[in-house]
């Protein structure tokens, strides 16, 4: 089965189209290196929680959104092998559009794909 990367992350609201830019400059590349899939979202109803929730896991601020975001790969080993050339590749480098000191992200395997 195929192999996931998550993200969380809260983007100032003002750097919305930033960001979409960002994102969709980097589709490209993940594809280049194996990617089968990337999928952006921006928060459109994410509720606060009581306990936990999006916005608490990021620290979300009045002025700022959650994204959510993940990476389909073929295998861990073609995510693994990618992300290695990827941290190389000079489109990364750069600001980003968010503060990675609160972005959540990790790799899933596939359980159920309906």
């Amino acid at each position: 089965m195929n192999y996931v990367d998550g993200f969380v992350a809260a983007v100032k609201n003002a750097k919305r189209e930033e960001y979409r830019a960002f994102a969709e400059k980097s589709v490209p590349m993940f594809r280049e290196h194996g990617a089968l899939k990337v999928v952006e979202t921006w928060a459109d109803d994410v509720p606060e929680g009581e306990v936990t929730s999006f916005t608490m896991a990021v620290k979300r601020e009045a002025d700022e959104s959650v994204v959510f975001s993940w990476i389909t790969w073929p295998s861990k080993e073609a995510r693994d092998t990618a992300w290695a050339k990827i941290m190389e590749d000079d489109r990364m480098q750069g600001e980003m559009p968010f503060d990675g000191k609160r972005l959540i992200h990790g790799g899933f395997q596939v359980i159920v794909d309906g």
